[in-house]
């Protein structure tokens, strides 16, 4: 970073290296205009690295979320009525604009989220490429021809906009779950209410202002800052909002599913994940060690996607073992901002305690710790961490671990891995390492996974149906799928006597 335009420097000084201060917006958004809350209140976002105020946010309520889909719903019809290929200008011009500022937007992600600056990097640019795809896909949601069984008819099925979309986000990606559920929304004709989580708020605020220059109107696009519970129910129990889609835990998952009950709402959500790591013995190590890295401790571990439990073959475990330890103690920890960090600090201090009483747990129950346990350079750190011989019933191997910890035990055969890796109420990826292509075949059919990735672990983006199975969720984000997904079909019988 080069040193620009100080801007609020009394707050946090890595502010001052935005090199467009429109960027940071404390307000929210609704209705095409920057609105705080009636009583003024604010809530404070801070680094999670250093415990530095960034901004107070406009804390809003309920009511609020009510103005916001009024706005939403007022819209709705000049947005859906509103020529394809207009929609998909919009969307490319804020396409655009979100490349431009590629640098602020990572600058802002990492100071609110802790993420290493070359991770929010990344993470621009997916979030980007959402924009990009949904700009292009809108213009072919076409109608289509059914034979009909009629004698002197017509029928045609067509898609239309579900109508006005809550959209709820969490705080590990705050600009590509953004991206990804609005601009497939915007682009079927929806128009969205936006809650995005409140460690996280300042890329969501960010990317409204992008939208704002794009020429996205007025109440098309609205984003709702405060607490999640009072504002999500209200959006939940609309019944002008037709389609809720959410990223979060389960268990969160569950309680908006109940308050969709009443006006039976369309369900998009991805929950939470119990990825397992599969390394059979024909692998390559130093391949495998890799992939096992990479798949673990990106976004320090914080990631639905992030291999949970790694089951190596017996034969390549020792030597797995002792080349991960390697790789895993090399981490460099610290401030998200610094050159070469890989592990930054977790959101909160609260997943720290439960982070390390998982660990206790796993070593009392006979696993064994080959790295971690060093002094964290803040309250926020868990070092990064290598348990083997972790038990399946240990409580890190059971639930999601948002965290830098990685669990390895050994297995057999294939057959018994796939029993061990399917044990769970979670579905959304798995990952395999073998040589063996039958195997890998057999293996993706027999994992009870939405997502199978074969021998590497980058394996989403804009074209695919990300989504996964059991309580991992309902629906697909990203891909064709996740545009039809805010569409309902429309069928037409039409007589031509």
């Amino acid at each position: 970073m080069t040193a620009m335009t100080a801007l609020k420097r009394d707050i946090h000084p890595a502010l001052g290296y935005l090199s467009d201060g429109r960027l940071l917006r404390e307000f929210a958004y609704i209705d095409g205009r920057w609105t705080q809350a009636l009583d003024a209140a604010s809530f404070e976002v801070r680094d999670p690295f250093s415990g530095q105020v960034l901004a107070h946010v406009a804390s809003l309520g309920a009511d609020d979320a009510t103005r916001a889909v009024d706005a939403a719903a007022r819209a709705l019809c000049a947005w859906q009525t509103l020529a394809p290929q207009e929609r998909a200008a919009r969307l490319r011009a804020w396409y655009d604009l979100v490349c431009a500022a590629r640098e602020d937007l990572a600058l802002l992600m990492t100071l609110e989220q802790g993420k290493p600056l070359d991770e929010s990097r990344g993470e621009i640019d997916y979030a980007a490429s959402f924009i990009e795809w949904y700009a292009e896909e809108a213009k072919r949601l076409n109608a289509e021809g059914v034979t009909s069984h009629l004698p002197g008819a017509q029928m045609l099925v067509s898609r239309e906009p579900l109508g006005v979309a809550g959209l709820l986000t969490p705080w590990n990606f705050p600009s590509a779950m953004v991206t990804r559920k609005a601009a497939a929304a915007l682009a079927a004709g929806c128009t969205v209410v936006i809650h995005p989580s409140s460690y996280t708020p300042l890329s969501a605020l960010a990317l409204a202002e992008l939208a704002e220059r794009a020429g996205i109107p007025a109440g098309v696009f609205n984003v709702v800052t405060g607490q999640a519970q009072p504002i999500a129910q209200r959006l939940c129990e609309d019944s002008r909002v037709r389609v809720m889609s959410f990223t979060g835990s389960t268990e969160i998952g569950r309680l908006i599913a109940q308050q969709c009950s009443s006006t039976v709402k369309r369900l998009i959500m991805e929950l939470g994940g119990n990825a397992p790591l599969i390394v059979f013995d024909d692998a390559d190590l130093d391949r495998a060690v890799g992939i096992a890295m990479d798949a673990k401790f990106a976004t320090s571990g914080q990631d639905c996607l992030a291999a949970n439990r790694i089951y190596v073959q017996r034969a390549l475990y020792p030597a797995f073992c002792e080349a991960l330890a390697r790789r895993v103690a090399a981490l460099k920890v610290g401030c998200g901002l610094e050159p070469g960090v890989q592990i930054g600090p977790l959101m909160h201090e609260h997943a720290v305690a439960r982070t390390e009483a998982r660990i206790e747990d796993a070593l009392l129950r006979g696993a064994r710790r080959l790295a971690g346990g060093a002094p964290a350079p803040g309250p926020r750190f868990v070092m990064p961490t290598l348990l083997a011989d972790v038990p399946d019933d240990a409580a890190i191997m059971q639930e999601e671990a948002f965290a830098p910890v990685a669990c390895i035990t050994p297995f057999d055969g294939e057959e018994e891995v796939v029993a061990r890796a399917n044990a769970t109420e979670y579905g959304l990826v798995a990952y395999v390492i073998t040589d063996n292509c039958a195997r890998a075949l057999r293996m993706s059919r027999a994992l009870e996974y939405g997502m199978v990735a074969v021998n590497r672990v980058k394996l989403t983006g804009a074209p695919i149906p990300f989504g996964g199975v059991k309580q991992s969720g309902m629906g697909r984000e990203g891909s064709r799928q996740g545009l039809e997904a805010f569409t309902d079909l429309k069928y037409t019988c039409l007589d031509l006597a």
